[in-house]
């Protein structure tokens, strides 16, 4: 499954849209690597998400769309830190819009 499908139907972020661009901008990493949109989410990988004023990782259990749909569990968040203001993970450059 693609990692903006999953991190939609996993509500880690809320629109498959704004998934999308979190990939693209490199909010999202994949077994600590920046992901693309189109990279391919498997049971076990690990996903570290930046929003505006923390990091959440999780770890897949599973992409099977079906159950996600039935309501199994996807994601279980293995840790949550806080960034400060002027904090820049990963290095990211800074977006304005």
């Amino acid at each position: 499954m693609r990692i903006d499908k999953f991190l939609k139907l996993s509500r880690l972020v809320k629109r498959r849209a704004a998934a999308k661009e979190m990939t693209e901008v490199g909010a999202v990493r994949l077994n600590g690597r920046a992901a693309k949109p189109s990279s391919v989410v498997q049971s076990g990988d690990s996903i570290e998400v930046a929003y505006p004023r923390r990091v959440l990782s999780a770890s897949v259990l599973t992409t099977d769309e079906r159950e996600i749909k039935r309501g199994a569990p996807c994601a279980a968040v293995t840790a949550e830190r806080r960034l400060a203001p002027d904090e820049n993970p990963w290095g990211m450059e800074p977006t304005v819009k």
